[in-house]
């Protein structure tokens, strides 16, 4: 009769038996949070599923620490097999070589089942995905109803001109934070020309040309800026540092302010922190009166896969892409993080649903339909070079004009200046390169 410390070393056996049989797999993400408890989940789910392959999946902080380490890795030729990248990487990554196109790798997926949105950004100029969109967000617009209404506003503003008309209302009646932002680049640059239908730079945006050059500092978005300066000294906008929490979205959670324009992303963390105190709204962001509205850009990030690997590896990669585009892991990761589905049939099986109408698919259905709105050249998304750094100098330049030092005017011409600077150093980089 066998003993139990024999029974043990064969069920140890076993189990390294059974484990070696698995491929095995690393996925390198960049969020933290309640988005990184979603995507452990899919993690676990998707290696409980099967026992062929398993995916380790490795956070590394945020995006940008992402991208660097996945760059630095590859070049060590120690690279993981999948990779998420965020919006702002996408032309560095397709012109870098070291992923192969998703659309190439599995010809068989039903690529335009995706929505338009949510494709456009991660395809090349032919149509074909380079990667496959994962937690995609896209901006809206939230308000605290409760205190809205406290201060008269029964309806929720849907163009600029109601929003500060709603913000002068709320200071009125001695609301101290009416509307509230941090000024980013996505937010107050990238989504409001892209739904009111400006292009950022020329050549559509880089996707016909790396001769593109920047256009900011005379669209329509200049004067957007502009206003958001006098709102703010009329008491009507707040900035984040404004705030007794020194975070904007922390500020609105906490019903510190009651309009802000935010992620779809955001929604999970509102939703929580108003639970029980006060009635949330979310809508599509809001426009100006006399412009059409145009589809939103989608945000987030998608995961691509990375060259140097076998094919057991990329068969193990396609497995777990397979099992993050069905339906149930695409409900599930909207009800818990308030990212956007990217299928249009998950829309319907949302519809079919017993919670078809639960607060926790409240930014699907809004979030599709802004991404979904009509499209034009300019609208596709962004293609331009050393993008990340372009948001950085947006950002000093701008902060400094909300600061007082120089005026917005200013702030976009000297952004104009040194984005182009970025744009040709990119170009010059890139000499003889076709783009995708």
């Amino acid at each position: 009769m066998m003993n139990k410390f024999t029974l043990a070393a064969i069920a140890a056996v076993m189990a390294g038996a059974g484990s070696a049989q698995a491929t095995n797999i690393e996925f390198w993400y960049g969020n933290t949070g309640p988005v990184e408890t979603a995507i452990k989940a899919q993690c676990d789910a998707f290696n409980a599923s099967q026992s062929e392959h398993h995916v380790n999946c490795v956070g590394q902080g945020s995006y940008e620490v992402s991208m660097q380490k996945a760059i630095a890795a590859y070049r060590a030729k120690n690279h993981p097999v999948l990779i998420q990248f965020f919006d702002a990487g996408t032309l560095d990554l397709m012109l870098s070589d070291a992923v192969e196109p998703v659309q190439d790798l599995m010809p068989d997926v039903k690529w335009d089942q995706y929505i338009a949105g949510a494709r456009a950004y991660y395809e090349t100029s032919g149509g074909k995905l380079f990667a496959q969109p994962y937690n995609s967000s896209t901006l809206l617009f939230y308000t605290n109803k409760t205190e809205l209404e406290k201060a008269g506003i029964t309806e929720t503003p849907q163009t600029w001109e109601d929003v500060i008309e709603a913000a002068r209302k709320l200071k009125a009646a001695g609301h101290a934070c009416p509307f509230v932002t941090d000024g980013d680049t996505w937010r107050v640059l990238e989504q409001f020309s892209a739904r009111h239908g400006l292009p950022i730079a020329t050549k559509h945006n880089g996707y016909d040309g790396l001769d593109a050059e920047y256009v900011i500092n005379t669209t329509f978005a200049a004067k957007h800026l502009a206003n958001l300066l006098e709102w703010r000294k009329e008491g009507l906008v707040r900035l984040a540092a404004d705030t007794k929490a020194g975070n904007y979205t922390a500020a609105f959670n906490a019903g510190e302010c009651a309009m802000m324009e935010q992620s779809s992303g955001s929604y999970a963390a509102a939703a929580k922190a108003f639970d029980g105190k006060y009635e949330l709204t979310v809508t599509m962001a809001p426009m100006y009166k006399g412009y059409e509205r145009h589809n939103t850009f989608v945000g987030g990030a998608s995961i691509y896969i990375m060259k140097g690997h076998d094919k057991a590896e990329i068969d193990a990669a396609k497995a777990f892409l397979d099992f993050l585009r069905k339906p149930e892991q695409q409900m599930f990761f909207t009800a818990n993080t308030g990212y956007v589905p990217v299928t249009t049939d998950v829309l319907d099986a949302i519809a079919k649903s017993d919670e078809a109408n639960s607060p926790k698919y409240a930014t699907a259905k809004v979030g599709v339909e802004s991404m979904n709105q009509p499209a034009t050249p300019d609208t596709r998304g962004i293609r331009l070079g050393f993008y990340v750094q372009f948001r950085e100098v947006f950002m000093e330049e701008t902060q400094k004009a909300f600061a007082g030092q120089q005026t917005m005017q200013v702030a976009l011409d000297n952004t104009k200046k040194r984005g182009d600077q970025l744009l040709r150093r990119f170009e010059q980089t890139y000499k003889g390169k076709k783009l995708p």
